[in-house]
């Protein structure tokens, strides 16, 4: 469970610098962030997919990207020195966390 933090907590330092849009203080600040997030996830998470199941199923699981931005929203709330632009940075700051959380998790 911290090993997946950490992996996470790195994915979230790496896409905040490499995209403009979002404002990140440093890495201890994603590792709250990778917190946050992990908790918001584990709390509500599940609620969200089953009530957008249809949808899940018609896109064939791409819409948990919409639920991740959706988290990761919910986090930069949270999140005193963790800020995201807008809606559409918050969108494709989810997906490449995603992408990026799973080729770390597949690495190592």
């Amino acid at each position: 469970m911290i090993w997946n933090l950490i992996l996470l907590s790195c994915a979230v330092f790496v896409v905040a610098n490499v995209l403009p849009g979002i404002y990140i203080k440093n890495y201890w600040t994603a590792l709250v962030v990778a917190i946050v997030y992990s908790l918001v996830s584990f709390f509500t998470g599940w609620l969200l997919i089953l009530l957008t199941l249809p949808f899940m199923i018609i896109t064939f699981g791409l819409f948990k990207f919409v639920i991740n931005a959706f988290l990761l929203f919910i986090t930069d709330k949270l999140v005193r020195d963790f800020e995201i632009r807008d809606g559409i940075t918050t969108l494709v700051a989810a997906f490449c966390i995603s992408i990026v959380d799973y080729f770390l998790k597949w690495v190592f």
